[in-house]
């Protein structure tokens, strides 16, 4: 099944190297295409979306790529394709791959006829927000291949690997990355890509490999993803991809030495750790080093290996001690009698994104080096200019106009604001929870929010309960949360939060976005249509600039019992100044300013500024919603349209 990649090449003719500075984002989507990718599907989740940002501007006329509704719909598409004999590729951020697991466990269970390839891209440190998930746990699960790319140009050519791999033994493949190497850029020599081979072929009708219709097929099916798992393992072995250079000479009488195995990321910061460390008595050549690219089969051969060459083992593995832990039963096995240096030993913490000064860290304790701390942690004191920034909405953002309405309304019920929950969910609708709004209480996953509110609901709270959702996550996972309020007729408000783009991730198309917009042949679907179709008897519009009229309908809706849904419809700011519209003109008179920073304080707008006798309105960013003009007792900010 399938050609190899040097044979598809070789049929197209001479190939043509390019070297081009691409992210590695850009880069495992460039070796999508060199590997011959037929179907592209993923939902926008950073660290993961610039793959399919990157394919959709390249506009190809020969291959299919789409922002699915949500990562359970994305695998399925790929799975699809992949069932079909042609290559696919499907993207997502470790969050999503808790959605699609439900049937990529399934397909792992079932196997392939075409490569099908599953980015995840974990996010150690937390910098696009959501857990520190260690999405290794899911190739462990499944019994499926997980390769990781430690570099750009890693994720280019194992990009290509993965896909003879998933060939080779008819499974899928994970390839995992995590924000450091997504996000980062360099330069790689790119081929030119290949077109999708042959025509997709229809799979036979085969009930024991394509369902999970009873014990015996389950069973079968999974001893023959067992024996893919151990097949993939001989492969990666045939193909190097877990390199060990044992140590050419010691520091130690008796030879033996110290072994250092590391993953990911953490096998770049190696030679920059050797530079700092051979000052101090300790180089290169006397440690053995396994480079782990496929962390899942684990490398049991090398690491036996590398136990009888060294007494003294350091693993180094962002997050949980998948290795470590197994490094442990090889020693045990094998009656290894020295030292291992890892998290178990409690010398790293389980937390975090590793850095250089965790290298440092590692080598300063199993070679019993003397080095200062000054130079381990080597930052100069620049940590200490940091200055703490309150992420917020953007200027002009309708959100702010939402968060806003939200809290007069409460204040208008006579109520405190700690009084009534209002529950959040993930995308710009969370930046509620933060100054100047403090408005949200909590957050969960994708369309959580109106589940919760259901929850606090049935648990007798008498106060009113508000539900907080954008569009984007409306149609990912938010509807079956709204009919199950519908059926059981749970009193909670629900504000659907419709800037028309899946904002965070990068202004990404959903559903919803206007058909203007939508890729040709794309139908968009109206939230507005949708809504009065479910039956339920309270459905209101408001627009976000309307402050007034906004708090009022928020307010009416306190008051009433059973489920209502309110639609809070104004385009993503960014994305219609991008295109020259603007909501209004906005302007301050001067004389009637007396600086008392109401509408700095009540609404966070970045637009404006506080002047020595008058606040300032950055022209470059005011969008004129005019929000600003609504709560200046004053008068002295002008609002036109």
């Amino acid at each position: 099944m399938g050609e190899s990649i040097k044979e598809q090449a070789k049929k197209q003719g001479k190939t043509e190297l390019k070297t081009k500075i691409v992210s590695g984002n850009e880069a495992l989507a460039l070796g999508a295409l060199r590997a011959g990718v037929k179907v592209v599907s993923g939902y926008p989740g950073t660290p993961s979306s610039g793959v399919i940002s990157s394919l959709i501007n390249m506009q190809l006329d020969d291959r299919y790529v789409e922002w699915s509704t949500n990562e359970k719909v994305a695998f399925e598409i790929a799975a699809g394709t992949a069932w079909a004999g042609q290559r696919a590729l499907c993207t997502m951020k470790m969050s999503g791959l808790n959605v699609a697991y439900d049937s990529l466990i399934s397909i792992a269970y079932s196997g392939v006829n075409g490569g099908l390839v599953v980015y995840v891209a974990d996010d150690p440190g937390v910098s696009a927000g959501m857990p520190e998930q260690d999405s290794r746990g899911f190739a462990l699960m499944s019994d499926m291949v997980m390769i990781e790319p430690g570099s750009v140009i890693e994720a280019y050519e194992l990009t290509q690997t993965a896909y003879e791999i998933s060939e080779e033994v008819k499974g899928p493949v994970f390839i995992r990355m995590v924000a450091s190497v997504a996000n980062s850029h360099g330069p790689i020599p790119i081929k030119d890509a290949v077109s999708p081979a042959g025509e997709a072929v229809l799979p036979e009708k085969n009930i024991a490999k394509y369902t999970k219709a009873g014990p015996a097929i389950c069973t079968a099916q999974h001893r023959d993803l067992i024996k893919r798992l151990e097949e993939a393992g001989r492969t990666i072995r045939n193909m190097g991809l877990n390199k060990l250079k044992l140590a050419t000479s010691s520091r130690d009488k008796d030879g033996a030495g110290i072994g250092i195995i590391a993953s990911g990321v953490v096998r770049s910061y190696i030679g920059e750790a050797f530079d700092a460390v051979g000052k101090f008595g300790l180089y290169r050549e006397e440690v053995s080093i396994l480079s782990v690219l496929a962390t899942n089969p684990f490398p049991t051969e090398e690491v036996r290996e590398l136990l009888k060459h060294c007494d003294r083992i350091l693993v180094l593995e962002e997050l949980e001690p998948y290795l470590e832990q197994k490094v442990y039963i090889e020693a045990q096995r094998t009656g290894f009698k020295g030292e291992i240096f890892g998290k178990i030993d409690g010398l790293f913490s389980r937390i975090g994104e590793y850095e250089l000064k965790h290298v440092l860290m590692g080598l300063k304790k199993a070679a019993n080096l003397e080095i200062p701390d000054d130079i381990i942690n080597g930052n100069g004191g620049l940590s200490d200019l940091a200055v703490a920034r309150p992420i917020t909405v953007c200027a002009g953002c309708p959100h702010r106009g939402t968060y806003m309405a939200i809290n007069q309304a409460i204040r208008k019920s006579q109520y405190k604001k700690n009084e009534v929950m209002v529950t959040g969910d993930i995308g710009c609708t969370i930046l509620g929870m933060n100054p100047p709004f403090n408005t949200l209480w909590n957050e969960i996953s994708m369309g959580a929010s109106i589940g919760i509110a259901q929850g606090f609901a049935h648990s007798g709270i008498k106060t009113p309960i508000i539900a907080t959702m954008g569009d984007s996550t409306f149609f990912h996972g938010g509807i079956p949360g709204l009919i199950n309020a519908i059926h059981h007729q749970v009193s909670v408000t629900l504000i659907i939060m419709d800037n028309g783009w899946t904002g965070m991730t990068g202004m990404q198309v959903n559903p919803g976005t206007e058909q203007n917009f939508q890729k040709s042949g794309n139908r968009n679907v109206d939230i507005a249509k949708i809504i009065p179709g479910l039956g339920l008897e309270y459905f209101f519009h408001m627009d976000p600039f309307d402050l007034k009229g906004s708090a009022k309908t928020i307010q009416n809706c306190l008051e009433l019992d059973g489920v209502k849904v309110i639609l809070a419809r104004q385009e993503c700011t960014t994305q219609a100044q991008r295109r020259g519209h603007m909501a209004g003109e906005v302007s301050v008179d001067f004389e009637k300013c007396n600086l008392c920073k109401r509408c700095i304080l009540l609404t966070g707008c970045p637009a404006i500024s506080l002047g020595t006798e008058t606040i300032g309105i950055d022209q470059a960013h005011c969008y004129g919603c005019g929000i600003c003009a609504e709560v200046c007792k004053e008068e002295a900010i002008l609002k036109g349209r």
